[in-house]
């Protein structure tokens, strides 16, 4: 099976029918598949809150979930992608939209950009690995107007690629706009692109479990590498290993906004002065002191997600109690704390022994963590996640190391 195929995430069923409705128009030159799609296989659409429309997920780990919260999946894209930014518009945008899916958040992009734009130019690079992917986004109700513009875009990459062959979206794309639609694998993309070139990068990919090489330390370096010094990357989720390796990658971060899940999702971004929220204290102590925070790699950016997943679980046990503290019952988390669960403080003081640290609440525990007592949540750039992260790191290193007196 090929990287596109393990790789794209919509309902087998949809994904066939997609297919076949756009074979069909391909071969007869009929419009009718595509403008009935939507009624006849109303029934594989999930209606969102908001009114607008997701679709299901292939089976992954024998669960089918939707692409988007059923909170609202037009409303997920204004709020966890666009309302984060801090876009002038005075200037150019250009943004990078990883996992473009239905089209969702270039649309908000694009709705945005037009409400608040006058003389400027927005640039946005639409990366999906799946045809039928985008192609669904052709087939959905739109959920608002610029929407339609994105479609257009969409309908002209599927008809170059010889995926469509009809143009039947009547929206024509703004002069003031460019969108360009890249139907591959988005860590042979983003080696393409040049240096210092997003004002933003949009980060949807399903999830980390089934897509780690959208979220390792590699794929994040190139990020680096073309995003602009007050850019900012954005992402759902609020993963430790994802937040490690941004870090690792040069990237200050911070809290992203809770909507739809209970946790906030993560910003990342050279400037720590783009980040205004911190993220919460103990998810700060266990991506510094746990093996939990240990990043995805794929080094070359061609390595399966098999192949990352299955390393990042060597290297957790590598350096679980020899460079990392046991993730074990959050164990890190405890670190200055007085426990009264004497069970749960018996395990949690075994895992810390281990690593030089006699117990909880030992010179050694409150000297890791004694950064934390400044904690903020408002970020500065004296005063920030990265910072506190690295510094809990650091110290763990020379405790483990016998450095510590």
């Amino acid at each position: 099976m090929n990287y596109e195929n393990t790789a794209r995430v919509i309902n087998d069923d949809i994904f066939d029918f997609i297919n076949q409705c756009f074979e069909e128009e391909r071969s007869g030159r009929n419009n009718e598949s595509r403008l009935n799609f939507f009624d006849t296989y109303n029934d594989y659409f999930v209606l969102t809150d908001d009114g607008s429309y997701s679709i299901n997920s292939k089976e992954i780990n024998h669960k089918i979930e939707t692409l988007h919260t059923s909170t609202g999946a037009i409303s997920e894209a204004f709020e966890k992608f666009i309302k984060p930014m801090k876009f002038d518009y005075e200037d150019d945008i250009a943004i990078l939209d990883i996992c473009a899916g239905l089209g969702y958040n270039s649309s908000a992009a694009i709705d945005d950009f037009l409400k608040n734009s006058k003389d400027s130019h927005l640039t946005i690079d639409m990366v999906e690995i799946s045809a039928a992917t985008l192609a669904c986004g052709l087939l959905v109700p739109s959920p608002i107007r610029a929407h339609d513009i994105t479609r257009k875009a969409i309908e002209k990459e599927l008809i170059k690629t010889d995926y469509a062959a009809l143009e039947l979206e009547k929206t024509e794309i703004p002069e003031n706009i460019d969108i360009n639609v890249f139907i591959e694998d988005a860590r042979q993309t983003v080696q393409k692109l040049d240096d210092d070139s997003y004002d933003a990068i949009f980060l949807d990919p399903f999830s980390q479990n089934m897509a780690p090489e959208l979220f390792s330390l590699d794929f994040f370096k190139e990020f680096r590498r073309i995003i602009k010094d007050t850019g900012i990357v954005a992402t759902y989720t609020s993963s430790a290993p994802v937040r490690a390796a941004f870090i690792e990658a040069d990237f200050y971060i911070g809290l992203g906004p809770i909507f739809g899940r209970k946790q906030g999702g993560t910003l990342a971004s050279p400037s720590q002065e783009m980040l205004d929220t911190s993220l919460p204290k103990n998810d700060e102590i266990r991506i510094a002191l746990s093996d939990v925070g240990i990043p995805f790699r794929d080094p070359g950016l061609n390595n399966s997600s098999e192949y990352i997943l299955e390393k990042r679980t060597e290297e957790r046990h590598e350096k679980r109690h020899t460079e990392k503290i046991s993730s074990a019952v959050k164990t890190p988390i405890f670190l200055a704390q007085e426990m009264d669960d004497e069970k749960l403080k018996r395990r949690v003081e075994r895992n810390l022994a281990k690593m030089n640290i006699p117990s909880t609440t030992s010179p050694e525990a409150k000297y890791i963590v004694e950064i934390e007592n400044d904690y903020q949540e408002k970020q500065s750039v004296e005063n920030n996640s990265r910072d506190r992260i690295l510094n809990m790191a650091e110290k763990l290193k020379k405790v483990k190391n016998g450095d510590y007196a």
